[in-house]
């Protein structure tokens, strides 16, 4: 790229920069994500580090924020209200001591704090004699907009400071002492709504049939920026205090106004770390932080809390790294509207935008039709993207997803890609609806949509494609347990044409097998043995194998407990089988229909044939759980446990003789609640069933 393009590249990136500044703090609707925000300032910034004499006061690099809006009044800073320059590695982070070594020396010997980056709307906070007078936005860095009756609103800011008047803090940073603040205390921090308080915003929004929120910070920015204080009021805020922007004082250190005699602590931290202790001895939220002697140890503790950071209830996309002591802090000075003195160290984006290439549909081993985005290749949380899941078809309908379309799509740790929505803001009136298709994919058969579900269905049992899948389902090791037959193997075995349905699986041949690639006599042998240990499985695990729609593990046992074979279960009606715990209208349909299929009874004959006909003895099973302390009771298990893994807890209530089922329904005894539970939990409280906690239900089954 010669001087002309790099120049005219340099002007490009500033249009773009400062229309998605206006799109992000302007209009709170952001159309790109952080990540890519991120990769036009590195590039704007490399341009000018390599041509600094077409740096102009105007540009994005130079600048904090966005203009602020006309709608609020302004108030004006007291001291300039930063952004951060960003790393995104380890080296990363080495070059930016290595660059402010160049200016200070003593940074080369420096200690640092590290804190999470949290992703809200960054806010400044007016302490006058200890009360909050006002507070605002950071605006463009110089000029805020005062949103003070809207602040009030999160009951996690302190109105008066300090908290009591005789908080006594005795942390190293804090001396014993009575505490006291300055006559004039501005500070800076971060407001923002948690993950579950946000579900469950959406989820109320959702069933009053209004429009849902894309996402926390978009939602917490638009809130604060309401006029309205009582939207903001209704929206669950909250916010953390990481920075002393100014701090004046008209007395000097000494007699504490109380008159107790015991010094006054007005002496203004001098350190990262004090201040953090200093705002959360006052009564401020504050962040966790951690005191680190070299940068090594910050890149350490970066990740941990990238392990750790899918399971956080707030979202964060980086770490923040700042030189501890707050004289060199300032003697580093600023760079364009970048202190020197710290750095982001973000974390591999989560989340994206990207093109809406296409629409594909898979088919599922029970012929649910499940439809997937088709998008132009990009690179989140460290992997290159090319598709990502759409859910199912209504999910395409209410976001009105088309294609053509730029869309968002999330990534965190090893969960499949997802789109969130389209960014409606990015249309060029190009993009097409999409029309679901008529007919299966694989097969060309009729596509079915059940009265009041949300999935589409081929109806073709002889699909290729639910062939494979249910294969697969058949010998995995909830199911048939068919050691050494994994996915490759029964494609092999269905292009091959060696199986037809998941019961010719009992009479393959040695034979057959030697004439497929990769297979000797020792593995073919195995696989049969394999084979033919699955003969023994109980009922339960057959009918999980099967793959009728609704019935997995659970349902299984239920289904095999009360009926005790499959003859038994094949003639039950709808109505008699509702009458067991957790089983609903849709899967006692589904039921009665799969065994109404003359191809399903195909294979039920070829399994008997081959001896694969498990029964269970009703009246042993019967009477061992009745004596049981939680026979006959059914249970729901939601939220996050802490003496429970989820397996365990089902397998405790099992052997206590009680069942566990997936949702709450009025034939449902008890929910166990562990944090953060959501939605399983309303359901619930709005049909009277009793909630109990581990410790409840360990006292329940006669264990204390």
């Amino acid at each position: 790229m010669n001087e002309q393009q790099l120049h005219k590249r340099l002007e490009e990136l500033r249009r773009q920069i400062e229309y998605h500044n206006y799109q992000y703090h302007v209009l709170d609707q952001p159309i790109v994500s952080d990540y890519e925000y991120d990769q036009f300032m590195l590039e704007l910034r490399q341009i000018e580090e390599n041509h600094p004499e077409w740096i102009t006061p105007d540009s994005p690099s130079q600048r904090a924020g966005a203009p602020v809006a006309e709608k609020f009044e302004k108030v004006q800073h007291p001291a300039p209200i930063l952004s951060l320059g960003n790393a995104f590695d380890a080296d990363g982070v080495r070059a930016w001591l290595e660059r402010i070594a160049k200016v200070d020396e003593r940074a080369l010997d420096a200690d640092f704090v590290i804190e999470p980056k949290l992703d809200g709307l960054s806010v400044v906070l007016h302490y006058q004699d200890g009360i909050f007078v006002q507070g605002a936005t950071r605006g463009d860095g110089e000029v805020g907009e005062v949103i003070t009756d809207n602040l009030r609103t999160i009951k996690a800011l302190p109105l008066r400071i300090p908290m009591t008047n005789d908080r006594r803090p005795t942390t190293d940073s804090a001396p014993s002492s009575v505490l006291c603040s300055p006559s004039t205390l501005i500070v800076r921090g971060e407001a923002f709504i948690r993950l579950p308080d946000f579900e469950e915003l959406n989820a109320e929004l959702a069933a009053a049939g209004k429009k849902t929120y894309v996402n926390p910070r978009n939602t917490a920015a638009g809130a604060l920026r309401n006029l309205d204080p009582a939207v903001t009021a209704s929206r669950p805020l909250t916010l953390l205090i990481y920075q002393i922007v100014d701090w004046q004082d008209s007395l000097t250190p000494g007699p504490s106004p109380s008159g107790s005699g015991e010094s006054g602590l007005r002496t203004k931290p001098s350190n990262q770390s004090e201040t953090i202790a200093y705002l959360r001895a006052l009564g401020f939220p504050v962040p966790e932080s951690t005191h680190c002697r070299t940068i090594e140890e910050t890149i350490a503790i970066h990740g941990e809390w990238q392990e750790k950071r899918a399971a956080l209830d707030y979202e964060i996309d980086g770490m923040v790294i700042k030189i501890n002591n707050h004289q060199l802090f300032n003697d580093l000075g600023v760079v364009g509207k970048d202190p020197r003195g710290a750095v982001a160290f973000k974390f591999p984006a989560q989340e994206v935008t990207t093109q809406l290439l296409d629409i594909g549909v898979n088919v599922g081993r029970t012929g649910v039709l499940t439809p997937y985005a088709i998008l132009e290749p990009v690179e989140v949380g460290g992997v290159v993207v090319k598709q990502a899941t759409l859910h199912n078809f209504d999910f395409i309908f209410e976001k009105d997803i088309r294609i053509g379309d730029r869309v968002r799509i999330k990534r965190a740790g090893d969960v499949i890609p997802y789109v969130i929505g389209p960014i409606e803001a990015a249309r060029q009136g190009k993009e097409q609806p999409y029309t679901p298709p008529e007919t299966c994919p694989d097969c060309n058969q009729p596509v079915k949509r059940i009265e009041g579900e949300v999935a589409w269905y081929c109806v073709n049992a002889a699909c290729p494609a639910q062939l494979i899948r249910n294969v697969e389902h058949f010998v995995s090791r909830g199911a048939m347990d068919i050691v050494g037959m994994g996915i490759k193997i029964v494609e092999q075995l269905v292009t091959e044409g060696l199986i037809g349905d998941v019961a010719d699986l009992y009479t393959l041949e040695q034979e057959a097998l030697l004439a497929l690639e990769g297979f000797a006599e020792k593995k073919a042998d195995n696989l049969l043995e394999a084979i033919a240990t699955s003969k023994g499985q109980p009922l339960s695990r057959l009918l999980t194998a099967l793959g009728i729609r609704g019935v997995g593990e659970v349902v299984a046992a239920d289904l095999a407990a009360h009926y005790g074979s499959l003859d038994t279960l094949s003639q039950s009606t709808p109505e008699g089988l509702q009458t067991i715990a957790g089983i609903g209208p849709n899967i006692a349909q589904a039921l009665v229909d799969w065994f109404e299929r003359p191809a399903n009874h195909t294979v039920l004959e070829k399994l008997r044939a081959a001896n694969v006909w498990p029964v269970e003895q009703l009246s042993a099973v019967s009477s061992l759980q009745s004596d049981l302390p939680l026979a006959g009771l059914t249970f729901v298990v939601t939220g996050t446990l802490t003496g429970f893994t989820r397996a365990n807890i089902k397998a405790f209530i099992q052997t206590h003789g009680g069942k566990v089922t997936g949702s709450v329904s009025k034939k449902t005894n008890y929910l166990i609640a562990g944090e953060n539970a959501g939605s399983k939990l309303t359901k619930a409280q709005e049909l009277g069933v009793p909630i109990l906690s581990e410790i409840d239900l360990r006292q329940l089954a006669g264990e204390s």
